[in-house]
C-alpha cells in the first residue's frame, strides 16, 4: 500500500506522521507538504514580491520535510518527501490522484462551531475531494 501523508507543522500534522509510521511501517509512504503561494503575511508579497515569497516557503518546506525525515527516523520509519504548490487541499488530492496512493493520512485540527466554518477545513476538503480513503488523525 501507498501512503501519502499531509504534512503541515503543527501538533495533528506531526501524530498523521507518527500514525503513518507506526501502523504501516512496512508499507510505501510518501510525506509531502504543500506550498501555498496564495498564503502571505501582510505586506509580505508587496515588500519582498512573489518570486522571493515563494522561494522562502519552498525553503521553509524543506526545513520542515528535513524534519520529517529526522522524526520518522526515530519510528524506524523511511520515506520519500516532497514540496509541493498549491492550495493544500487541491494539492494533495491531485498529488494523490497522479502518483498511485492508495490512502492518505492527514492531520486534523478538530476546530469545531464558527472556527471552523471561518477558517475551513483542509482535512475535511481532502476526505470529500479525495480519489482514495482519507485518514484523520487528531
Amino acid at each position: 500500500m501507498h501512503l501519502l501523508v499531509a504534512l503541515d507543522d503543527s501538533e495533528p500534522g506531526w501524530a498523521a506522521l507518527e500514525f503513518a509510521c507506526t501502523e504501516h511501517p512496512d508499507d510505501e509512504i510518501t510525506v509531502v507538504h504543500a506550498v501555498d503561494p496564495t498564503d502571505s503575511g501582510y505586506g509580505e508579497v508587496a515588500h519582498l514580491g512573489p518570486d522571493v515569497l515563494l522561494e522562502r516557503q519552498r525553503e521553509a518546506a524543506e526545513e520542515l520535510l528535513a524534519a520529517a525525515e529526522d522524526r520518522g527516523a526515530e519510528y524506524g520509519c523511511e520515506f520519500e518527501t516532497e514540496a509541493i504548490v498549491g492550495q493544500p487541499s487541491d494539492a494533495i488530492v491531485d498529488y494523490a490522484a497522479s502518483n498511485d496512493v492508495d490512502r492518505i493520512v492527514v492531520g486534523s485540527h478538530g476546530r469545531t462551531g464558527f472556527s471552523r466554518v471561518l477558517l475551513g477545513s483542509v482535512a475535511e476538503r481532502i476526505a470529500r475531494q479525495a480519489p482514495v480513503p482519507v485518514t484523520i488523525v487528531r
